[in-house]
């Protein structure tokens, strides 16, 4: 027996033949919605990792008015519902100067709100890591001759990743739970999916497997971390 038939025979064991939709035909559409899940978790760590270190240096600068906005900025990212975020930029452009944006911009509008908001809170893990580094280190670079960019890349930046990791994984853990928001904007993701499908087959059984595949999505996630977390056992506090 193939794969497909394998699948269709314990779609036949859990009730979904005749009229029911195929298991096999479920997880297509499930594959389908993970794949725009798993876009929307690469493209946000890709855009937040690199914002959070210019937001957090922008939060410490001496520059009092930048300092102040990214705080202002930190703030409000942090302290209003993502959910709210993505709507604003989805449907902002029309109500605020009446700008019609097109199909596509519900993926452009889930891109940059989850960017921004994750931007805030890396921000502050990364400040928090950059903080704890005693001063002393940065007095023994500068005597050795070493610029403050060459501190801050050959000295200081190796230790605060090896500090900032456990709570960066944390935050990337609930990034993939929180990829589920998306469906808000109409983005088919996963969890839209499953709720289409739940709907249409009057069924538990897609929000079942979606949580089991959600659940397989961190444990490879928190793997990955792990092994990051091994590599930088050499650097001791």
């Amino acid at each position: 027996m193939d794969g497909s038939s394998l699948i269709d025979s314990i779609g036949l064991f859990l009730g979904m033949s005749g009229d029911k939709m195929q298991l096999s035909t479920m997880l297509d559409l499930l594959g389908s919605g993970l794949l725009l899940t798993g876009q929307i978790f690469i493209v946000t760590l890709i855009g937040a990792l690199p914002l959070g270190v210019l937001i957090a240096l922008g939060r410490m600068s001496r520059f009092k008015p930048l300092a102040w906005l990214m705080r202002v900025y930190i703030s409000f990212m942090r302290g209003t519902p993502l959910m709210l975020q993505l709507m604003a930029l989805m449907f902002g452009p029309y109500y605020l100067f009446g700008m019609q944006m097109g199909t596509d911009w519900k993926y452009w509008a889930c891109d940059i709100g989850f960017i921004l908001n994750y931007a805030a809170y890396f921000a502050e893990i990364y400040r928090s890591g950059i903080q704890s580094i005693p001063r002393g280190q940065y007095e023994a670079a500068e005597v050795l001759g070493y610029s403050r960019g060459q501190t801050f890349m050959r000295i200081v930046l190796p230790q605060v990743i090896k500090r900032i990791l456990p709570a960066m994984g944390n935050e990337v853990i609930t990034l993939v739970k929180d990829t589920s928001l998306a469906f808000v904007l109409g983005v088919m993701e996963m969890f839209s999916q499953a709720k289409a499908i739940a709907a249409s087959q009057v069924s538990m059984l897609p929000y079942i497997i979606a949580a089991l595949i959600y659940w397989g999505f961190t444990i490879v996630v928190e793997f990955l971390l792990n092994r990051v977390e091994k590599k930088l056992d050499y650097y001791h506090d």
